[in-house]
């Protein structure tokens, strides 16, 4: 938790401190339940962060070679910032792959926190439609979107709303029992490409 974000949010939307505070920690504590209580999670989610580390490579060639694709992304009409922020734009292939096996980690986790954050917390605080309203509403808001892209947050936005979309039509279309096989091995964990495509996903570890 970062006190002073918490603090300025339930100052200018007026939530209940108590309600507001409970109802952020449903999140991250589905979180804690994800890394302790899935014994593979913890190793493999370091793994990953390791696998983007030891790639680092500060070539200047490599650098001069990112900055010749973002000037042919840009003539192409696509803003390399998209597809997360900085980090992205001078990653290696190799990074780039590590860093989308990442991204479809972070969506699921982001997105089965924030659902069940929401049931919870909508059995619990009379002001949760408002929270979960005006959170959802701040993301796109304009005055956020430039700083966002150049740190990667947009992605970290797009990952609480793809992964939110994941989990809800896997559950509409095999029920909620089903996300229990993305628990099993890294290997059944959804790609990027799965998150964004649950029926996929479902075919394959079906």
């Amino acid at each position: 938790y970062v006190g002073p974000n918490v603090l300025g949010l339930e100052k200018r939307f007026g939530f209940p401190p108590r309600e507001f505070r409970h109802w952020l920690a449903l999140h991250e504590v589905t979180h804690r339940a994800q890394f302790t209580g899935i014994p593979w999670m913890r190793e493999h989610f370091l793994g990953l962060v390791q696998s983007t580390v030891s790639s680092l490579d500060p070539d200047p060639k490599r650098l001069l070679d990112s900055l010749g694709r973002v000037a042919t992304e840009v003539r192409s009409g696509r803003n390399p910032l998209d597809e997360g922020g900085l980090m992205a734009v001078f990653a290696s292939p190799e990074q780039r792959a590590v860093l989308d096996q990442v991204s479809g980690l972070m969506s699921l986790l982001e997105g089965h926190g924030h659902v069940v954050m929401d049931r919870i917390g909508a059995g619990l605080f009379r002001g949760h439609a408002r929270m979960s309203r005006l959170l959802k509403a701040r993301r796109s808001d304009p005055r956020t979107q430039l700083l966002f892209r150049l740190t990667g947050l947009e992605m970290k936005m797009r990952q609480y709303e793809m992964g939110e979309a994941f989990i809800l039509e896997v559950e509409r279309r095999a029920g909620w029992e089903a996300l229990d096989a993305a628990w099993s091995s890294p290997d059944a964990l959804p790609t990027l490409e799965e998150i964004a495509d649950p029926p996929r996903w479902l075919s394959r570890v079906a």
